[in-house]
């Protein structure tokens, strides 16, 4: 596991992401979704890329249902690019490592 991406609960997603100075993607995932653990290797090396401009945060919903509501997640994985706490950007379904970077660029 990647040390870089930062796994958020509805305790402290407020802190972690929309208080975040740098842009944050933000992925919601669960433990039995096959999509999601193929794009897991790729948001380990976009945390590790932008590691001081830009945060990656996985956000279990099965135990974060809060969160997960709060953002209308109905299918996943959904990834949510916030940026000064507002949601910039919208990726449902997994993509490729070169989609999610644009993503995080066009934030910075």
């Amino acid at each position: 596991m990647n040390d870089t991406v930062i796994h958020a609960t509805d305790a402290d997603f407020d802190s972690a992401v929309l208080q975040s100075d740098e842009p944050v993607l933000v992925d919601f995932w669960a433990q039995w979704c096959g999509p999601c653990k193929m794009i897991a290797p790729a948001l380990d090396q976009l945390a590790a890329e932008y590691a001081g401009k830009a945060k990656v945060v996985k956000v279990d919903i099965d135990q974060n249902r809060n969160t997960a509501m709060k953002y209308h997640v109905r299918s996943i994985p959904m990834l949510l690019l916030f940026k000064d706490g507002q949601v910039q950007a919208t990726q449902i379904g997994a993509v490729g490592k070169a989609q999610l970077s644009q993503m995080i660029d066009k934030a910075l």
